[in-house]
């Protein structure tokens, strides 16, 4: 019998063998790659669970869709059913031009308080990839989504707003900086419980997984209080909370302090070889290089909103592009996901069955994991990678790649179809 997810006191998820799970199909290409992901992921339970598991898909609606049949973006209606089935996904969805809600993404992150953006990076061989050691990149971004200079505070440089403001910076907190006539401001808030939250599932999920180190990413450098605040919570709170079980390099550093530099590397030793996980920081623009130049010297990657969308595309890039990079936005307390294509509308391949529908398909993995249906996400995975082997791909790889066969979006959603019975 159809039900929904629910959660017990914990956050943990109860669920049910038939699952309620609401979907947004998506503005532009989104009814293309959804139609192929959906048939994916319930022939994948069909296969793993013969009959004795289902989702029952429930759709919802946001985006252009909704504005059309029901005259708003994002109907409450739709606010409500995420909420209250605790486990969804979605497709991409047009930000409306001109006033209103800035971004729909941002507006159902922050309604429904979904403080961690997650998006695994790693490479399926056979992708074609713009570096010559794509496979070195495996790492799972922890992006804080409430928060920084996405929380919407900002006021245009004509506007009374930004000239008051202007004037309580200077007269009252005299500010040294030669505003201009027209200064547009911008507030950027980052506190300690959004902080620390978000870094706290990123070492969870790193002992969890077994990931060897955390990497706190931030600008610290020159935003001190904002940016540096984020990095020396995240040390706090990995020294307290996680003392028996993480090794710091604020410990590191101590320990040459007190005794000599080969004795804190000793010390480090001695931690990795205990399976204790590393909790280290690097400058976000350092970072950046190290991706390409020392992707394997990071795991787990924890950062502040804006810092996390440059890195999440940049590695995304790294290992096949964005129509293959999955993500997920979480609330750990309360147990609520929504799971979702990581790029853009494409409307003007909209309806054209050319796309590829990777990324929501492989954010259905993340979804299935996270309900704990492991065999689905695993056969699913398997067949894409076979499927991907065999170079039977859509328009964005068979252009990179040599002898391969160019399918639509439906028909890349059949080849993987195809593998699952191997």
């Amino acid at each position: 019998m159809a039900d929904k997810i629910r959660t017990n006191a914990a956050g943990g998820l109860l669920v049910p063998d038939q699952p309620i799970i609401p979907f947004i199909i998506g503005d532009g290409i989104g009814p293309d790659i959804w139609h192929a992901a959906v048939r994916v992921f319930d022939e994948a339970i069909r296969n793993a669970y013969h009959g004795k598991r289902a989702i029952v898909w429930k759709e919802i609606l946001a985006g252009q869709k909704a504005f059309d049949e029901v005259g708003e973006w994002l109907p409450q209606e739709s606010i409500d059913a995420m909420r209250d089935y605790i486990v969804s996904i979605k497709g991409p969805l047009t930000t409306p031009v001109g006033g209103g809600i800035r971004s729909l993404n941002v507006t159902i992150r922050q309604t429904l308080d979904l403080f961690v953006c997650q998006r695994p990076l790693s490479w399926i061989e056979g992708v074609p990839s713009p570096v010559k050691r794509p496979a070195d990149v495996d790492m799972v971004i922890f992006r804080e989504n409430t928060e920084d200079i996405y929380a919407g505070i900002e006021f245009e440089a004509n506007s009374e707003a930004a000239q008051s403001l202007k004037r309580i910076l200077v007269d009252q907190f005299q500010v040294d900086y030669p505003f201009r006539e027209l200064t547009a401001l911008g507030i950027k808030p980052v506190s300690k419980e959004g902080s620390v939250r978000l870094i706290r599932a990123a070492i969870q999920y790193a002992l969890d997984h077994k990931r060897p180190s955390v990497s706190l990413v931030h600008k610290g450098n020159i935003m001190k209080f904002t940016e540096g605040a984020f990095k020396n919570w995240g040390y706090a709170l990995a020294e307290t909370e996680f003392a028996d079980q993480v090794f710091t390099w604020n410990q590191w550093e101590k320990w040459k302090a007190d005794h000599s530099e080969e004795e804190a590397n000793r010390q480090l030793k001695q931690a990795q070889d205990a399976g204790k996980v590393i909790i280290k920081d690097v400058i976000a623009d350092n970072f950046l290089q190290q991706i390409l130049l020392n992707p394997k010297d990071y795991s787990v990657i924890a950062t502040l909103n804006l810092n996390g969308d440059y890195i999440s595309d940049a590695l995304a890039a790294i290992v096949g592009g964005i129509g293959i990079a999955p993500g997920a936005n979480i609330n750990y307390h309360t147990g609520h996901a929504v799971f979702e294509a990581t790029h853009g509308t494409a409307p003007r391949f909209a309806n054209t069955d050319t796309m590829n529908p990777s990324s929501v398909i492989l954010s259905g993995v993340m979804l299935f994991d996270y309900i704990g249906w492991h065999e689905v996400s695993a056969m699913i995975t398997k067949a894409l990678q076979k499927t991907i082997a065999s170079k039977r791909v859509t328009i964005d790889f068979y252009n990179q790649m040599e002898n391969a066969t160019l399918l639509k979006t439906s028909a890349f959603g059949d080849a993987i179809i195809g593998y699952m019975a191997d």
